[in-house]
């Protein structure tokens, strides 16, 4: 989405970071894993397919999609050796522009206008669910056909001040400004 492709936001502990073409190979080492298919309900693609979805990512309207990085090894290390996982948000009901569609892999919302988020999560992933009920999302839907749970987080005035409180440390910079030269251009 070319909304977040100068967007980083840095945490103490991780960093968000637009996904760009020099993340593919270590995010395709990554979706090699059966597990993390499994868990995130994806199919195993080429090197060229995944470099196909990164440049589709980055210019799809309905798509915005972070690298998560270690905040303790970036800046400092190379992007690629600090990566940790990844959030994407889909913005694609129709009927109501306001819900986003949260997924993050472990392994500038305001801009948007969202104030719903909802995760669709397999039922055996038990670790991700319990993540998102930790940040106060609720089960609204379960779906026995695709074997999936559907968590909301509505971000009423309460909880908008809870998220504030607890992301008062995030900063927002510019990609640009922060990222070191790595010899690999985006594309």
């Amino acid at each position: 989405m070319k909304i977040n492709q100068d967007t980083v936001l840095r945490g103490k502990k991780v960093t968000l970071v637009p996904y760009t073409a020099a993340h593919v190979p270590r995010y395709h080492e990554w979706m090699q894993s059966e597990e993390l298919q499994r868990l995130t309900a994806s199919e195993p693609l080429s090197l060229e397919q995944e470099y196909e979805m990164q440049r589709s990512w980055r210019d799809d309207a309905d798509k915005c999609t972070f690298i998560v990085l270690d905040s303790e090894l970036w800046p400092g290390q190379e992007e690629e050796n600090s990566m940790v996982g990844d959030v994407n948000l889909f913005l694609t009901n129709i009927e109501d522009p306001t819900v986003g569609e949260i997924e993050i892999m472990i392994a500038g919302v305001r801009k948007l206008g969202i104030t719903k988020f909802e995760a669709k999560i397999g039922q055996e992933n038990e670790a991700s669910i319990c993540m998102f009920k930790k940040l106060h999302f609720k089960e609204v839907a379960v779906n026995s056909i695709f074997q999936e749970v559907t968590l909301r987080l509505d971000v009423s005035d309460q909880e908008r001040q809870w998220l504030l409180e607890q992301t008062k440390h995030v900063e927002e910079k510019s990609y640009a400004e922060l990222k070191q030269p790595a010899g690999v251009q985006d594309s």
